[in-house]
């Protein structure tokens, strides 16, 4: 009998497990909008009022950034410091998919971040603050969306896990 309670109570942990970590993607989403956006004000206002070049500029914002953007920015610094040559576009677009993975972003998040690479380090300031700012005004659609559906299916993803389990554990006995 005891086994039986066991084996229950990890079936419906597992459940809730599941739907938690579900849940916690989804409300993860808006806190790296959020993130992103603040770090390229950042960056925007370093190479927009202190004329800071690139590579020092991303440094600058990763160490003030929240701790999961600050990969991406220290990623995209040491890239463009290698030895290999690599222009501000390629380190950006290399920071990018070491980035993603770890990251809550959907591909659409990640399609606004690749648009920023080409306006990288090549452009003037002004027209870099113009894509700074477009991709500050599309993370910020974006960080709605990402609102809207944390609103939406946090509780539902919780809810599911623990009642999935249930419902297992009654089909089994």
């Amino acid at each position: 009998m005891m086994l039986k309670i066991l084996g229950c109570a990890l079936i419906l942990l597992a459940g809730g497990g599941a739907g938690m970590t579900m849940a916690g993607h989804y409300a993860r989403r808006p806190r790296d909008l959020r993130s992103l956006q603040a770090a390229l004000k950042m960056l925007e206002t370093e190479i927009t009022y202190t004329a800071t070049p690139l590579p020092e500029a991303l440094g600058r914002v990763a160490e003030r950034a929240g701790p999961r953007v600050a990969l991406l920015f220290n990623r995209a610094r040491e890239e463009l410091l290698s030895p290999s040559g690599r222009t501000a576009r390629e380190a950006w677009e290399s920071a990018l998919k070491a980035f993603y993975p770890t990251s809550a972003l959907v591909p659409s998040d990640l399609a606004v971040l690749r648009q920023l690479g080409p306006a990288l380090g090549i452009s003037s300031v002004q027209d870099q603050s113009k894509h700074l700012h477009l991709a500050m005004e599309q993370l910020g659609v974006e960080m709605v969306r990402a609102e809207e559906e944390a609103s939406r299916y946090v509780r539902l993803w919780n809810y599911l896990g623990f009642l999935g389990g249930l419902a297992l554990v009654l089909m089994l006995y």
